[in-house]
């Protein structure tokens, strides 16, 4: 199996493309780019210095990757766009580098980011998410496996969004979205758990129970949160559940607090 390259691209002779790879027309590779075994870069895909691109990936049209993060910190050194593998990239996405010596942007295996959406600098984006049309991450995002967002929305920089997760299109997302949960508005509020998202994923009636009276404690015994989480901390120390551990760990890590969660809409969720 060769390397398949249209007359009209222009591939650096210092890239690096694996057997099957397939270039369209009018593409652009420069030198420290790497592109594993069968993915396929449709028409005018642009790869910049310092992208790694894994197996089986589809980049669709104006597709860029490796632009200089729009970041005052950084200062023109060597950092990365990793893209892993059976990932699909409709038009116009953009993935920037990362700002810090020998940092990355990284998008997981089998994620699929609809046309436009953008990734920004130092963003790691888990296995299995989908960004729909439009959707804007800022530097420094987090997004763990298997969470969706919907078209146009916005994430603040610094962001964490859980496993798991649903966020509403055109929300602004400006504090951590805790997991298993669903997120909208302006600024964005929860309104209960992605049931649906977890029955497909295998979570049964009872741990998505279990996973919502978490959840009450945390946001509707009455206690301030930290409060909440120190007494849940001290009755779960010796937790096996690991769903609920994550919660845990998720909320006591959160740095630009959770997104709440009024009262007036706590029953809107129910595990079924």
């Amino acid at each position: 199996m060769s390397v398949e390259i249209h007359p009209s691209a222009i591939v650096s002779p210092k890239a690096r493309l694996a057997d099957g790879v397939r270039v369209g027309p009018y593409c652009q590779i420069a030198d420290f780019v790497e592109v594993q075994a069968g993915t396929v870069l449709k028409a005018f895909v642009c790869l910049k210095d310092y992208v790694r691109i894994g197996e089986g990936c589809t980049l669709y049209e104006n597709v860029t990757l490796g632009g200089e993060p729009q970041d005052f910190g950084f200062k023109g050194e060597e950092s990365w766009v990793r893209i892993g593998n059976g990932v699909t990239l409709r038009e116009n996405v953009t993935v920037h580098r990362a700002t810090g010596e020998g940092k990355e942007t990284v998008i997981g295996d089998g994620c699929y980011l609809m046309e436009g959406s953008h990734v920004g600098h130092n963003v790691v984006v888990g296995n299995g998410v989908v960004l729909a049309n439009k959707v804007g991450l800022a530097g420094h995002v987090h997004i763990e496996d298997k969470t969706v967002v919907g078209g146009m929305a916005g994430v603040h920089q610094f962001v964490r969004i859980g496993p798991f997760c649903m966020i509403g299109g055109l929300s602004k997302i400006v504090k951590d979205v805790p997991p298993y949960t669903m997120a909208d508005g302006r600024p964005a509020r929860l309104f209960g758990l992605n049931r649906v998202g977890l029955r497909r994923n295998g979570f049964d009636a009872a741990a998505r129970q279990s996973i919502k009276a978490f959840y009450h404690s945390i946001y509707h015994s009455g206690l301030p949160l930290r409060e909440a989480l120190t007494l849940l901390e001290s009755r779960n120390s010796e937790e096996s559940n690991p769903v609920l551990r994550s919660i845990l760990e998720f909320a006591k890590n959160s740095h630009r607090g959770l997104t709440p969660w009024p009262r007036a809409m706590r029953e809107a969720d129910s595990p079924d």
